[in-house]
């Protein structure tokens, strides 16, 4: 199978460009990746000093700042993004 094939391009340039571009969205998918799983380690953390302290595990105050701050960088997709980085740091509420 020829790059043309992989990537759906009519040329061998376009090919190429596709093929560059493809490398550099796996490498930020695994950079990506990784900053997730430092936020899921960082928000365990917190939620451990939060529950030793007396308090609950999830602020829903924090939660909708965080919501604010992705709906505003994102728009409505950064919402949705949000909530599953919640989720994946909380678990599920």
């Amino acid at each position: 199978m020829t790059a043309i094939d992989v990537t759906g391009a009519r040329t061998a340039e376009a090919a190429d460009v596709i093929t560059g571009a493809r490398e550099r969205i796996d490498a930020l998918d695994d950079r990506i990746i990784g900053l997730i799983q430092e936020r899921v380690a960082v928000s365990a953390v917190i939620q451990d000093a939060r529950i030793a302290s007396g308090g609950r595990r999830v602020n829903l105050s924090r939660e909708m700042d965080v919501l604010g701050h992705y709906r505003q960088a994102l728009g409505k997709p950064g919402t949705a993004l949000a909530m599953t980085l919640l989720e994946l740091c909380r678990g599920k509420i």
